[in-house]
């Protein structure tokens, strides 16, 4: 029988770390799904340990080349056969009812095509409240999707025919590939919200792809120009363009402060599509 949620998690070099997540899945009261892990070219035997320790006929091994965790996704997509796709970090940890709540939000709101949750944010073994701006929430998430990444991937599950709708997570971007993606869905689809916490979210420790990338904005300002391209509606095609022109001008400004100007070109040029009076 078809499971209606495929779960993936992609993993590089997280060993024993992965562990706790894939026991977080195992672990939920929801229990009609797969469990496909992708190692993404690690190289301190994580697939090796993963087999030995994990009997559930639900999990699925696969390793690929290390191309980076949106190829990693990607692969897990293209293998699962859910209805619904959700996703875990491999540093992130479900809470036990994840499944079990939002598919009872699904089943009251049978027209949602993707929906998120709360999450409990630890950093550096310590709790933290998420600031103000990271505030989570349904409906049309547009204006804060252009603004932040407001969706965590661990707690997002999608819809299976949304991918070949809006596409999966951009291979060409080192960070904001989640950014990218839920700016792609939400301009079109309203996202449903479970209030209470289903993860609890770590963060911190020097693998994180955030703490390597700084100029997050980069990724950002591309991400909202190919949305732009795309038939939106002009309310949100205004809203667009302002954040656009807000992170560009801004980006701009650090770069030729600190005298970077290997990305000046592009983003000026994009600046311009915007703004013809620069």
């Amino acid at each position: 029988m078809t499971p209606k949620i495929s779960v993936i998690i992609p993993t590089y070099n997280r060993w024993p770390r992965v562990s706790q997540a894939v026991d977080s899945v195992l672990r939920q009261t929801w229990t009609d799904f797969e469990l496909l892990l992708v190692d993404d070219g690690s190289t301190d035997e994580t697939l090796r340990h993963l087999k030995q320790n994990i009997v559930d006929p639900r999990v699925r091994f696969f390793q690929t080349a290390n191309r980076g965790v949106s190829a990693a996704r990607n692969y897990g997509i293209d293998k699962s056969v859910g209805e619904w796709v959700a996703f875990l970090d491999s540093d992130d940890r479900w809470l036990p009812e994840k499944l079990e709540k939002q598919m009872a939000c699904i089943k009251n709101q049978p027209e949602l095509v993707w929906i998120h949750g709360e999450e409990i944010w630890i950093r550096n073994g310590v709790r933290v409240n998420p600031m103000k701006k990271h505030k989570k929430s349904a409906g049309d998430i547009f204006p804060q999707a252009l603004k932040l990444c407001c969706v965590s991937p661990s707690t997002v599950m999608i819809q299976r025919r949304l991918f070949q709708e809006v596409g999966v997570f951009r291979e060409d971007f080192p960070v904001c590939e989640d950014y990218d993606l839920w700016l792609k869905i939400s301009a079109y689809h309203p996202v449903g919200f479970v209030e209470d916490a289903v993860i609890e979210k770590y963060g911190g420790h020097s693998d994180q792809l955030s703490r390597r990338y700084r100029a997050m904005d980069y990724w950002r300002i591309l991400s909202i120009d190919t949305i732009l391209q795309k038939n939106l509606d002009l309310s949100k095609k205004q809203l667009a363009e302002k954040e656009l022109v807000k992170k560009a001008k801004i980006l701009l400004k650090g770069y030729r402060k600190h005298a970077n100007l290997s990305e000046y070109d592009q983003i000026f040029y994009l600046l311009r599509q915007v703004v013809s009076d620069i």
